[in-house]
């Protein structure tokens, strides 16, 4: 018989108490612990730490109910860890009407595993759902005709799902619509109309951009240093496709190309599926929103903006016709 001493009686009685409190518990107040943390993880490690926890903890952060509140940053999964235990895990968030989890398993087998009819059926799900990132990657397929031919290209109903994707706030889609106006692109052309949404997008950006700015703090003191000031955060699914197409994993078939916006990730499905430039062809874009980020993250391009898209919004004539500015290689009109 092994005889315990005090401290270690106390130890045990303790242990004890705290093992019988948690048990205690009623499922649905830990089902709501767990939805919190589902929703509100920055990274998914820190709601799968749980899964290995208990037995208990394990079976119920998986019930439908805390997955179906999985947010997007709890569904990063990154292409070097990809492999069946995320897939199923996405796939168990997508059977439990996750609305990121349509919209990011959609992006990932449409872009990444060739299987481009149940990535679209996937993102469609969440688009039923009015999720503005899904909507506006469905515009992206539909102006491009992606998956398809180039006679699947759908102008007006790429502008419709744009337009709605922008209604719900979506910055892209709002900047994209903007251009779609401005230049007549599968809708009728108002120029003062597309300027005006462009001025929208830009404000908005930067209003976001100057709220986290104001955030970010170095004990008690403010960073004054602009060049601190965050840029858009990229969505993790988009970060996911970069990562996928970039390491090597997975080579492009000869002839298609990668979206020149570094925070794009997505690839032409078809040859010259994205537009090129005229002048270099040396970059393409899946969408002119696409255009018109890369051209002001980058500042100096390898040619003037007049020769890609209209990247920075025209001024407006006396005539009410849109009278382009030019740039010139110190970024100042002349």
């Amino acid at each position: 018989m092994t005889h315990l001493n005090k401290k270690q009686r106390l130890e045990m009685n303790h242990n004890h108490n705290n093992n019988n409190r948690f048990d205690d518990l009623h499922d649905d107040l830990i089902i709501i612990i767990l939805r919190k943390l589902a929703s509100s993880a920055s990274s998914p490690s820190d709601f799968l730490t749980v899964l290995s926890t208990c037995k208990r903890l394990n079976r119920l952060a998986l019930h439908p109910l805390v997955l179906s509140k999985a947010g997007p940053h709890t569904l990063a999964v990154t292409a070097e860890k990809w492999s069946d235990s995320p897939h199923k895990f996405l796939k168990l968030c997508v059977n439990a009407g996750n609305i990121d989890a349509y919209y990011s398993l959609g992006m990932i087998r449409f872009y990444c595993l060739q299987n481009p009819v149940s990535g679209a059926s996937l993102m469609a799900k969440a688009a039923i759902k009015s999720h503005a990132p899904a909507l506006y990657s469905l515009s992206v397929i539909q102006f491009n005709g992606s998956g398809g031919s180039k006679t699947d290209k759908n102008l007006r109903a790429g502008v419709a799902l744009c337009a709605r994707s922008a209604y719900l706030g979506h910055v892209d889609a709002l900047r994209e619509l903007g251009h779609c106006l401005q230049d007549g692109y599968g809708v009728p052309r108002d120029v003062s109309e597309g300027r005006r949404l462009l001025i929208q997008a830009n404000a908005r950006e930067l209003a976001c951009s100057l709220r986290s700015y104001l955030s970010l703090k170095s004990g008690d003191k403010i960073f004054t240093d602009l060049s601190v000031v965050p840029v858009q955060e990229i969505h993790p699914v988009n970060r996911f496709l970069k990562e996928w197409f970039s390491s090597g994993r997975v080579d492009l078939a000869e002839g298609l190309r990668m979206c020149s916006h570094g925070g794009c990730g997505r690839p032409e499905t078809r040859a010259h599926e994205f537009r090129r430039c005229s002048v270099c062809g040396k970059v393409n874009y899946c969408s002119r929103g696409c255009q018109a980020l890369d051209w002001r993250a980058k500042h100096k391009i390898e040619c003037t903006p007049l020769d890609l898209w209209i990247a920075v919004p025209a001024e407006i004539g006396d005539d009410g016709q849109a009278v382009a500015v030019e740039i010139d290689d110190n970024h100042g009109e002349r």
